[in-house]
Order: structure tokens, then sequence, then C-alpha cells
């Protein structure tokens, strides 16, 4: 009986045991530093940036928390991963299509920024390895006027071929510009398109047109483009080109016509527009 009892117990006692556990696996906390992940198109390819993002929290940061002259894992948890999909330069240096894990070396006024192939060295900064790095650049640092409580990575001021790759936390930020180069690619895009039966004519005119080529060419195109598909906004491309040429009554009357055009599809954006041109088209023609 009293072997009984004992058996009784001990069941009791496992049972209870793993109904703890069992609950305790159900808990769910918050990250103390939560993962991020942000994607941005650039040029012809994309840059994506994944990392955890630790909190001030009360605490001095750089200098104090992370140390002046050491390297950094530049967030925390695993390592900070930067991904482009297509040939970038950082900072002026050629970065080829790839994934990259960014390492810093923080001081008061400058920054070392690294990228290496490891991509699994997380938090263990002693056994960094040099034959590993890709790059290694040396950027200012700037005071901020807010403080940023989470470090937070941005890819801020892009335009189609520049952004900037931004550090920011607590009140230091750090900003790595970015460049690509697309022209050479959407010039063969454009010729390899142009030899189809489909052709392209609006897209290459309107990429002609904002990177200032040959207009005369831009010009032959949206004609063809018109010819093709008469709508407001191709003939307003037209009149963009005809100023740029400083053809400024043919202008006018491409852009009349596209105002009309306009105002009978009840586009309101495109009739602004195109009011606006002809008062520009008629100061430029005095």
């Amino acid at each position: 009986m009293k072997n009984n009892f004992k058996l009784i117990a001990a069941g009791i006692t496992l049972f209870a045991a793993l109904s703890y556990q069992a609950s305790a696996q159900q808990i769910k906390v918050p990250a103390p530093s939560p993962g991020a992940t942000i994607k941005q198109n650039l040029g012809l390819g994309e840059v994506t940036v994944e990392y955890s993002r630790p909190g001030v929290k009360g605490r001095n940061i750089f200098g104090d928390v992370v140390p002046f002259g050491k390297i950094w894992r530049t967030g925390a948890n695993g390592t900070t991963k930067v991904t482009f999909t297509d040939s970038v330069k950082l900072d002026g240096h050629a970065v080829a299509p790839g994934t990259y894990g960014i390492y810093s070396v923080p001081n008061r006024d400058t920054w070392e920024v690294m990228l290496t192939s490891d991509l699994t060295l997380g938090g263990n900064v002693a056994d960094y390895k040099m034959d590993k790095e890709i790059l290694r650049i040396k950027v200012k640092s700037a005071p901020l006027v807010n403080k940023v409580e989470t470090f937070t990575i941005l890819i801020s001021d892009v335009t189609p071929t520049s952004a900037n790759l931004e550090f920011q936390w607590e009140k230091t930020g750090v900003v790595i510009p970015i460049t690509t180069s697309i022209d050479a690619k959407v010039m063969k895009s454009i010729e390899s398109a142009l030899e189809k039966d489909n052709r392209p004519y609006f897209s290459a005119a309107n990429y002609y047109y904002e990177n200032d080529k040959d207009m005369k060419q831009a010009l032959a195109w949206v004609d063809k483009a018109i010819e093709q598909n008469k709508a407001f906004y191709v003939v307003h491309l037209k009149a963009k080109i005809l100023m740029k040429m400083k053809d400024y009554k043919a202008a006018e009357a491409a852009a009349n016509q596209s105002m009309e055009m306009a105002k009978e599809a009840k586009s309101d954006d495109y009739v602004k527009l195109n009011e606006k041109l002809i008062a520009e088209a008629k100061k430029g023609g005095k």
C-alpha cells in the first residue's frame, strides 16, 4: 500500500511538472530587441536590410554600452545583413550583388563600417575575421536633433540611381551614400525592346526626357507612341519634350491638346499640369 501511495504521489508530481512546463511554453513576451526587415527598390535592383533593434532604455549608448574603437554588430542578436540584388557603390566603393554582414567601429566623430561575407558571426566580434571582410569605409557621424530610442536603419533620399543607408540611435546618426549605374542597362533594354513588334515608344521617350538624352530622338519616339495610343498623358510628354527643346509655340499647342483631352477624361491632375506648362511656354516664347 505504501509503495502504491509513493507511485501515485510521484505520478501527481510528474503530471504537475509537465503541466507547468506546457503552460510556461505558451507564454509569449515581446523580444527585448525585436527583429525588422526593410526593403527598397533602387535602380534596377533591390536593397534589403535584416536586423534587430535594441533600445536605449535609459543607458548611455555610444562610448558606454557600445564602446568607442571596438567592433560592434550594428544591431543586436544575430548578424545584421544587407542584400544587394544589383551592383552598387557604397560611398563610392564597388560592391557586387550578394548578402553581407554589417559590422562597424563607432568613434566620437567617425565610424568605420564594414561588410563581411561571414553571416553567422552574430555578437562574437572577438572572432571577426579580416580575410572575410569585403569592404571597410570611414564615414562621419553627426548628432541628431531628436533622440531615437530604438536603433534604426533607414534607406532614405531615394532617387532612381541613389539612396542613403542611415544608422540612428540615441542622438547619433551615420549616413552612407549608395549609388547604382543604370544608364547602360536601360539603353540596352530600350534597344532590345525596340527590335520587337510591341514597341514601348512611350517608355523610351520618357527615359530620354527624364535623363536629358537626345530630345530629337525622344520626340520621334513620343510621336510613334501617340500613333499607338493618343492619350492625354502621352501628348503631355510630347509637350514637355518640346519645352526642353525650347520650341515654346509647339509645346503650348501640345499642352493645349493634352489639356482638352484630360478635361474629357476628367483627369484634374493633368489639367493642372498642362495649365502650368502652357504658362511656362508663354513666358519662354517672349
